[in-house]
């Protein structure tokens, strides 16, 4: 077996008992915004033990029964904000790569533009949605204007996780492999960890304007 297959055999099996035991520990405290009970989950899977770091230094403090004093600064709220945000791109991601493959869909001879164009519209999907059960609790005004809001607080930095994530694919695609993996491959899901850690890393800024600009709210 190929040094490279068992480091990402490896670096999958860390990352879903890293999902496993956040979930485990949500279960048992669930989080006041009902949504980040699946983001964190979704976060262990990419960003392994820092996602459990992060989850039990931040996310415990926003647990229902928690009584500790939320001692966050800007740049742990901005990073719970662009963990919202990269969840559901992940998500959508994630579930696009087996419809592309099952499809056997290229655009222009590629199957990485497919796979683009497939991801982006899920992952789009899924970051709005996300947003949406983050700001719809507490909005007002009705279904409709929490989806507007969604789109205006998320659009930017769901673009910018995309860039990143895009741009590792095709080094991937065309530099880093003599034949890409494919998605039956450990490897492949290994890159794809790698993909999202640098979207949330290309996301985090377009977060901190929006947050800074009061066009999207600190978690």
């Amino acid at each position: 077996m190929e040094t490279l297959q068992v480091i990402s055999i490896i670096a999958l099996i860390i990352g879903l008992l890293s999902s496993l035991i956040i979930a485990i520990d949500i279960y048992n405290h669930p989080q006041m915004m009902g949504i980040m009970n699946v983001v964190w989950p979704i976060n262990g899977w990419f960003f392994g033990p820092f996602a459990l770091w992060t989850y039990y230094k931040w996310g415990r403090l926003k647990a229902k029964d928690n009584e500790e004093e939320d001692n966050r600064g800007r740049p742990a709220k901005v990073f719970l904000s662009t963990s919202h945000c990269s969840s559901g791109c992940t998500l959508g991601d994630a579930a696009g790569v087996p419809l592309v493959a099952l499809a056997g869909l290229t655009i222009a001879g590629s199957t990485l533009f497919a796979h683009y164009v497939v991801q982006f519209v899920l992952a789009y999907i899924f970051g709005i949605l996300f947003q949406f059960y983050a700001i719809h609790p507490m909005n007002e005004k009705g279904p409709r204007a929490s989806i507007k809001d969604s789109i205006k607080a998320d659009t930017l930095s769901l673009v910018a996780f995309e860039v990143g994530m895009f741009a590792w694919m095709a080094l991937v695609h065309y530099v880093l492999f003599p034949v890409p993996p494919k998605p039956t491959e450990a490897t492949y899901w290994f890159m794809m960890q790698i993909a999202m850690i640098l979207g949330f890393l290309t996301s985090y800024p377009a977060n901190w304007w929006l947050v800074k600009k009061g066009i999207k709210e600190e978690m």
